[in-house]
């Protein structure tokens, strides 16, 4: 469950609160004495930039954001960063409820509370301690009259949303199957409103999504498809954007079973494009944006049991053409070739998939990134890199020339599904991009998806990477 946030007209005695100012001279002397602005000023501390002072009936922080002039989303991200940081010591007094007020720009009073209301995340269905382990805050109130009603409904709908994507990833395969991730869509769309359709094994057979098919093969667990739709009346886009994720819900892979130590520890989490997506779809659903939106998730595990597909299989796609597996770990490109042919029936403006694709991303630019290339014109990358500017989820464009391509011809079939020893990231992206005719971008969020160690308001297991992009993207979109 993620923290609420909500708007506060003034700030109420008794209740705890968080000062955020940039000049040490200049803050609400109104809520302290003369002793305590004298304490104040004694006790800040230039480095931390953070002074509390406990008033009995509630706690007052002070705290101080960089005045520096610096590019605008360094200073956002640093009012995230700085939110997170309280959160320790808010729960540590078991402060419910904390309100922020102070003299700091619109944008930074919404990313701190944002900062804050991420990092209070938790993950604790199945601890046997939860209720002790959970966290006291559960309300963030801000009080500033240069936010919006509306900027606080954003805001809180953005949170909800990465934080439904967290709990995807953070579910295992025990519960979360690929008949269960659909069921999970179809919860989203009930509390948002999107349209979802789920096909079964043997709708996907009848309509020999090769791709698909062949990956789960090995598993005694039913492959889903799921096709969820927002399409309000007053759309700006008169063709709708596809995205499209990758839901194989736990990755072995196959026969070519992974061979690296703690390889598998987490592959839970090779769902992440497919909870991207429908987290993505319960934002815009949940905002009534006036877009268009479609979100395709083809969603299995990757195992190598009984009549597993096997490397130097021939596979007949969804969309007619043959691949030659290679590597049965190169499993998230077979099931979303199949998707991307599926996305060309809605003749769409822009086609845009997310995945834990492949480890050569995660070692190019490692967790503090996303990779991404394409085909799409250069104004949508623009618009989409300042998307990921804005929330911190940057994104690193790479090549896609058609030397590329040339790496994945096959002797056997029409291509390969692993291309040779360099650009592995790019071969798998131009492998994807067989299998489309619109305006096209991927993303690889594979080094971003799932963090072993904790990263400020990110956490720790699954981010929810993607969703606050797409999200801000959208809300831009649709103000066209």
């Amino acid at each position: 469950m993620s923290t609420l946030i909500k708007r506060a007209p003034s700030l109420p005695k008794g209740k705890s609160v968080i000062l955020l100012n940039k000049d040490t001279t200049k803050f609400n002397t109104s809520l302290f004495d003369a002793k305590e602005l004298k304490y104040l000023k004694t006790n800040y501390n230039e480095k931390q930039k953070v002074v509390g002072m406990n008033q009995f009936s509630r706690w007052v922080f002070l705290q101080f954001l960089d005045k520096k002039k610096t590019e605008k989303f360094k200073i956002w991200e640093n009012a995230r960063q700085a939110g997170n940081a309280y959160l320790s010591r808010i729960n540590g007094l078991k402060l419910s409820e904390i309100y922020i007020t102070g003299d700091v720009s619109k944008e930074e009073m919404l990313c701190f509370a944002e900062g804050m209301a991420l990092g209070n995340y938790q993950f604790l269905k199945y601890k046997g301690n939860a209720k002790k382990s959970q966290n006291a805050l559960k309300k963030i109130f801000i009080v500033d009259k240069n936010i919006s009603s509306k900027d606080v409904e954003y805001l809180n709908i953005s949170v909800e949303a990465t934080c439904m994507a967290r709990t995807w990833v953070n579910e295992p395969l025990s519960y979360l199957t690929a008949t269960k991730f659909a069921d999970e869509f179809k919860k989203a769309s009930k509390k948002s409103g999107f349209k979802i359709t789920v096909f079964n094994k043997a709708k996907i057979k009848a309509l020999k999504m090769g791709g698909l098919l062949a990956v789960n093969l090995g598993s005694i667990d039913p492959p889903t498809f799921s096709i969820m739709e927002w399409k309000p009346k007053n759309a700006v886009n008169k063709k709708p954007i596809v995205l499209v994720g990758k839901g194989v819900v736990y990755d072995t892979g196959g026969l070519s079973l992974k061979p690296t130590a703690n390889s598998m520890d987490f592959m839970k989490c090779d769902m992440g494009g497919g909870a991207t997506v429908g987290g993505a779809m319960y934002a815009v659903a949940k905002a009534k944006l006036p877009v268009h939106l479609v979100g395709l998730v083809p969603a299995t595990d990757n195992r190598p049991d009984g009549n597993a597909y096997a490397p130097g299989d021939v596979i007949t796609m969804y969309s007619g053409k043959t691949v030659e597996v290679l590597n049965t770990d190169a499993e998230g490109r077979m099931i979303m070739a199949d998707a991307l042919h599926y996305a060309k029936k809605y003749k769409p403006e822009l086609v845009m998939d997310f995945a834990t694709l492949t480890g050569a991303a995660a070692a190019a630019i490692g967790p503090v990134g996303v990779v991404c290339m394409g085909t799409a014109d250069e104004k949508v990358k623009d618009k989409l890199k300042e998307s990921g500017g804005a929330v911190h989820e940057r994104l690193a464009e790479l090549p896609f020339w058609d030397e590329y391509g040339e790496m994945i011809k096959s002797d056997l079939a029409d291509i390969k599904n692993l291309g040779g020893p360099y650009g592995g990231a790019i071969t798998a992206g131009k492998f994807l991009e067989h299998f489309t005719d619109y305006p096209y971008m991927h993303f690889d969020i594979a080094g971003m998806a799932y963090l072993k160690g904790k990263d400020s308001y990110r956490g720790k297991n699954g981010t929810g990477v993607g969703v606050r992009l797409l999200f801000d993207y959208f809300r831009k979109l649709a103000k066209k």
